[in-house]
Order: C-alpha cells, then sequence, then structure tokens
C-alpha cells in the first residue's frame, strides 16, 4: 500500500457521498470557469491585429442619434485616417421573430466595406447573383428584398449581412443623407488615439457632436448597455468559490471525524505528525481538483453551445475555453480543497493516541 495509493483509496472511501461533493464541486467550478471565459472574451481579448487600426465614430449621444454623411469626406481629411464607411443597424426581422433567425444587418457602402474591414474577406469571384434574401423592416418602415452577392469569411465567426445603403434612403427618405455611425481604419494602431481626438474636436461644436473610440470600447460600451456585466461576473465567481469551499470543508470535517481511531493507528504505527496531516490533505485537494477538471471539460460543451444559441451567439460568437482558463479551474479546485482541509486535517494530526483510541464514533 503506498501513500498515492492510501490517497485514493480514502477519497472515495464513501462513494456516495465522495461522488455527490466531486458533482457539487464540478458544477460549482463550470459556472466559474464559464465566468472566466466570458470575463476573457469581453475585457481581455484583444481582437485581431486589423481590428487594433479600426475606430467607431458615433453620435455623443447615442446610437439612436444619426449623423450626416457628409462627415465622411470630412473624416477623410484627418491626418492618421485611411479609409472610412457608413453604416446604419437596420435591425430587421428574417422570416419571424425566433431567435434563431436573428442576424445583424448593416447598411453601407458595398464599395468601401471591405476597404476597412481588413479581416472580413471575400473571394473577387463570388460577385454575382445567388439566393433572395427578405428582411421586413422593424426600426425603418422599410422591407429589404435582397440578393446573396458573395460570402464574407472571418477568424472570427460572426452572423452578420452588409447590404446597400442605398435601400434605407430610398425606402425611407425623411433620413436620407444621414447614417448610425462611421468605421474609421487608422494608418496604424499607435496612430488610433490621435485620430479619436481629432474627429471629436472637429464636430465639437456642431449640431450633431461625436464620440471617437476604438472598435474594442465601443464593443465594451455595446455590453454596458445590458447593466453592470463586471460585477455580475466577479459576484457570481466569488459565490462559486465561496461555495465549493463550504461544500468540501463540510466533506472533510465528516470524513476526518469519522476516522478518528484510524488516524490514532496510524501515529502507532508510525505515522508522523506531518504525514497524517499531508494525507488528509491530499484527499481532499485530489477530490476538488478532480472536480474542476471535470467542471471546466463540462464547461467547454457548455460554451461550445453557448457560442451557437440564438440568443446568446451575438455576444458569445467564437467564444472558447482555453487551456489556461481550465488548467486555472482546477488551480482554483485544489486551492480550496487545501484550505478548506487544512483545519480539520490539523486537528487530526494533534490528536492524542490514546484519545482516539478510544473514541466510539
Amino acid at each position: 500500500m503506498t501513500l498515492a495509493r492510501f490517497v485514493r483509496k480514502n477519497a472515495f472511501r464513501n462513494k456516495r457521498r465522495s461522488i455527490l461533493t466531486l458533482l457539487s464541486i464540478s458544477f460549482s467550478l463550470l459556472l466559474l470557469t464559464v465566468m472566466m471565459t466570458i470575463w476573457r472574451a469581453f475585457y481581455m481579448s484583444e481582437g485581431s491585429a486589423e481590428s487594433a487600426q479600426r475606430l467607431i465614430v458615433r453620435h455623443r449621444v447615442s446610437l439612436a442619434q444619426f449623423l450626416p454623411i457628409a462627415y465622411r469626406e470630412r473624416i477623410r481629411s484627418i491626418p492618421g485616417v485611411k479609409k472610412v464607411v457608413n453604416e446604419t443597424w437596420f435591425g430587421g426581422q428574417y422570416k419571424d421573430d425566433k431567435p434563431e433567425n436573428f442576424f445583424a444587418q448593416f447598411g453601407t457602402d458595398p464599395n468601401e466595406i471591405f476597404e476597412v474591414m481588413l479581416d472580413d474577406r471575400i473571394p473577387p469571384d463570388q460577385w454575382k447573383i445567388g439566393d433572395r434574401l427578405n428582411i421586413k423592416g422593424t426600426i425603418f418602415p422599410v422591407d429589404l428584398e435582397l440578393t446573396i452577392r458573395g460570402m464574407f469569411s472571418n477568424a472570427t465567426p460572426t452572423e452578420t449581412i452588409y447590404f446597400n445603403n442605398i435601400y434605407i434612403d430610398e425606402g425611407y427618405p425623411q433620413i436620407k443623407g444621414a447614417v448610425g455611425f462611421f468605421g474609421v481604419l487608422a494608418d496604424s494602431p499607435q496612430s488610433v488615439p490621435q485620430v479619436a481626438k481629432a474627429i471629436d474636436a472637429m464636430f465639437r461644436n456642431s449640431d450633431r457632436p461625436t464620440k471617437s473610440e476604438s472598435e474594442k470600447a465601443f464593443n465594451l460600451d455595446w455590453i454596458a448597455m445590458l447593466g453592470n456585466v463586471k460585477g455580475f461576473i466577479l459576484s457570481i465567481c466569488a459565490a462559486v468559490v465561496f461555495a465549493t469551499l463550504l461544500v468540501s470543508a463540510n466533506t472533510m470535517a465528516m470524513s476526518i471525524r469519522e476516522r478518528t481511531r484510524e488516524v490514532a493507528l496510524l501515529k502507532t504505527l508510525g505515522f508522523t505528525r506531518g504525514t497524517v496531516l499531508a494525507l488528509f490533505m491530499s484527499e481532499s485537494v485530489s477530490l476538488a481538483a478532480l472536480g474542476g477538471l471535470l467542471g471546466a471539460t463540462a464547461a467547454s460543451g457548455l460554451v461550445y453551445m453557448m457560442a451557437r444559441s440564438p440568443q446568446m451567439g451575438l455576444f458569445m460568437t467564437g467564444v472558447t475555453i482555453n487551456w489556461p482558463t481550465m488548467l486555472v479551474a482546477v488551480l482554483v479546485g485544489a486551492t480550496v480543497g487545501l484550505v478548506s482541509s487544512f483545519v480539520p486535517a490539523f486537528n487530526a494530526s494533534r490528536r492524542n493516541i490514546v484519545e482516539g483510541l478510544r473514541h466510539i464514533g
């Protein structure tokens, strides 16, 4: 009987309790892994190299306010600006209002959109007549009858269509000459802050001032519309770690209390206090770490389904769980097991042999 085998056998000594504890820890760390993945995707991902060169220029007050199309040429004249394209969120309905039929729709300039969105690539030979796409306007009183001219690809999968903004201008003349926002391609990532300041300074005293920000900052502003996402994620993570700590501590306390006489026998056979302490803590750490591994593995499948869910696809597109995140989940589990088992294991290691042998439990 090696020490490793001793730990393994005693970790699952009470199979029902160990399995229930393992499932509880796995579920808790599944939630933790998902939350860490969302945090990384929203707040730590740098995006593609091309996106680091892009800015979004919108109305300073709200995305619901339009900007004059004439701003495009004035923005184009600013030093550091390579390309500018106008975009307008259409928000139409395809087939019906079911979530699985929702996708992003933008009216734009087809001659310039792919000069700004460099990471969206479309083969030249795909510019031909294809399938029909009918979209019912919900924000604008315009129904679109589109013909698919090509399929673009991106390193990050996206459910988006672009169509010629002239359809909105012709169908709803009240906003002709106005657009939702501008996508701007700077000549380098280092130029983005200076270009943003120059654009906002140019239109500061106009009746439609602008707010220019990097594409990443714009995406974070969009996410912020959902509420305090950061606080929500952090509170869930804290609750998960606390719950896991309680579950693990309760399991170890019961397990060690039931084995008081066994501890006395081990010490009688020559096991030192340090060895007894290490054995009991190893049981907890191994069980909690295994729970972390199972939880992180299950979280990978859950995030995969979330990324393809109609309800979450817009925010979770391209989000995956990487190995460092899974490793963190396992380490969190192991750390919780270590902390939760220390007090009961330490008390057990200090117990007098005679008192332990007299114990009836």
